[in-house]
């Protein structure tokens, strides 16, 4: 075609000229590094309101129990969609869901600082959950889709790199914002930076992956017989999988718990204003986080290659270094010991979260992983929500370093799951196998 017939050509149509080119062998990665840039917005966006706790409780009067609320009502709607979207993330195009939740999630964002008082406050922030949870399931199946499973830990374990990064760089600049501006202007800003990704995705992100079974499930013989699987089905008679939501909802309560009151316990215990709260706080934890997630995923995808179990090794590992550095919190006394203790349990939680969802994805089909993600993720924030809301009740009664020293007892718990379910996951990895 001529210069001058290129020029010629509207954006549709060179857009779609585009989705029409067979895609590079490199473009997998580029998909990682697109959806990295949403993820990394979709942790900023939900971490602004950790970072302004303390200002929005003295601007509209309401308690820290009342802040826990409106993070369990979040992860509970957060926990409920993201099932409800992962399901139709198994339906349509997985590019036009991300790229959905992403507008919706950013707008809701810009519209947070027009709270006046609780009750809107908590309906806002109900709508970023709504738009948040499109997002992760559908983004994981995406990735899984694009990438063999030799390397499937590392290309997720990249993407999750995002969600410490938004938590930490994404809490500290919030704070810093709103210590010079003031609580709202941090969500202004984000929710603008969500449409300048948005003007980048439009035109680049795609899910035609040679892989991908799409958009109906079907199952292996069944084709014949005119049969299809229904995803929720396949996730239910899978013991592997229901393992996993399980581990998942333990491990993700105690990380969200003291995640989102360790800029608090900074502020009001250690005296810190917002900014070195989350320095201290989320910049700690999410650094250690964005570490090890790297580490887990290397880890997994080497110990993978040598056993069917090598991914539910280094999940269990990560659960019992989380479990080890968060008992002793209660004897922590400075802001050293305290990012200390923080750094090291969420360089185990990290590890965790560099496999949990290429473990998931190895026991369930391409067609399912949307909805098995999403299942895992609602089991996951409903207990993140529970736990957010309880360690402040608990903390009226022992402090809130004793609540996050207990939180070591719902790692523990998963830890044991996991070791107690071996030989279920094995039988599970040997049957798809044989398959």
């Amino acid at each position: 075609m001529t210069g001058p017939a290129i020029r010629g050509r509207t954006l549709a149509e060179r857009l779609a000229g585009r989705f029409a080119e067979a895609p590079s062998a490199r473009y997998p990665w580029l998909v990682v590094g697109l959806l990295w840039m949403v993820s990394f917005l979709n942790s900023a966006d939900r971490a602004i309101l950790n970072s302004v706790k303390p200002l929005l409780r003295d601007a509209f009067a309401i308690s820290d129990v009342q802040l826990g609320l409106v993070d369990t009502v979040f992860f509970w709607t957060y926990a409920v969609c993201a099932f409800l979207f992962g399901r139709i993330g198994d339906s349509v195009r997985r590019r036009n869901m991300i790229l959905f939740g992403l507008v919706f999630w950013s707008t809701a964002t810009g519209l947070m600082p027009l709270a006046t008082g609780f009750a809107m406050l908590l309906a806002m922030r109900t709508l970023v959950a709504v738009g948040e949870s499109t997002y992760y399931p559908t983004a994981t199946a995406l990735i899984s889709a694009w990438h063999p499973a030799r390397q499937r830990s590392r290309a997720l374990a990249i993407h999750q790199t995002a969600v410490f990064a938004g938590g930490g760089i994404g809490g500290w600049a919030a704070g810093r914002l709103a210590d010079v501006h003031g609580w709202w202007m941090p969500f202004l800003v984000f929710s603008a930076l969500g449409f300048v990704v948005f003007a980048v995705l439009i035109g680049t992100l795609r899910d035609d992956a040679p892989a991908a079974a799409r958009p109906v499930l079907v199952r292996a013989g069944a084709a014949e017989a005119g049969g299809t699987d229904e995803p929720l089905r396949l996730i239910l008679a899978n013991p592997a999988a229901l393992l996993l939501c399980a581990v998942f909802c333990l491990a993700t309560a105690a990380y969200s718990a003291v995640l989102n009151w360790s800029n608090t316990y900074a502020h009001d215990v250690l005296g810190l204003n917002l900014a070195e709260s989350a320095l201290v706080g989320p910049v700690m934890i999410t650094t250690a986080g964005f570490t090890a997630v790297l580490v887990g995923g290397w880890l997994a995808d080497v110990l993978a290659a040598r056993s069917a179990l090598g991914r539910f090794t280094v999940l269990a590992l990560g659960l019992a270094i989380a479990a080890t550095f968060l008992l002793p919190f209660p004897w922590a006394r400075s802001a050293t010991m305290v990012g200390a203790l923080l750094f090291a349990t969420s360089f185990g939680k990290g590890l965790f979260d560099g496999c949990i969802y290429a473990a998931m994805h190895d026991v369930m089909p391409d067609a399912a992983r949307a909805t098995a993600a999403g299942l895992m993720t609602m089991m996951g924030f409903l207990g993140a929500g529970i736990a957010t809301v309880a360690l402040p009740a608990i903390a009226t009664h022992t402090g809130l370093g004793a609540g996050f020293g207990m939180m070591a007892g719902l790692y523990l718990l998963a830890v044991l799951l996991l070791l107690a379910g071996r030989p279920l996951v094995r039988r599970v990895l040997l049957a798809g196998s044989a398959a």
